[in-house]
């Protein structure tokens, strides 16, 4: 059974910093791409970030580029989101996601691309 297990989510003033992780199991991790999105009240789930398999090739929506850095320790089956320059509109859960087989990189920026997806972590910045 597959397991996708985020932590790291919390509140923090505009401007401040929160690590995501998301700890994997059940699957082969180290051969899954994994992406980050998220959801605000009343909206659609929106991509955030993407790493391949290797974590050599990563993508970022426009919205959180030079803010935000993805990274994999595939030792550890964990992905990470580093999330700095917090600003009010980055007010989400945020969801991990993993697309376990092959895929075509552009397309880990769309939620139909992913087999398996985690339960959410709340993150909350205030003004």
């Amino acid at each position: 059974q597959v397991q996708l297990v985020e932590s790291g989510g919390g509140f923090v003033q505009a401007g401040g910093s929160l690590r995501l992780s998301c700890a994997a199991s059940g699957l082969t991790f180290s051969t899954a791409a994994m992406g980050w999105f998220r959801q605000a009240p009343g909206k659609e789930r929106e991509f955030v970030s993407a790493v391949s398999w290797t974590g050599d090739a990563t993508s970022y929506a426009d919205s959180v580029k030079g803010r935000f850095t993805i990274s994999r320790d595939n030792a550890k089956n964990t992905v990470y989101l580093q999330m700095n320059s917090l600003k009010p509109e980055d007010t989400a859960v945020y969801y991990c996601a993993a697309k376990t087989g092959s895929y075509y990189f552009p397309s880990l920026s769309s939620t139909r691309a992913y087999n398996f997806w985690g339960q959410g972590t709340q993150v909350t910045v205030s003004s």
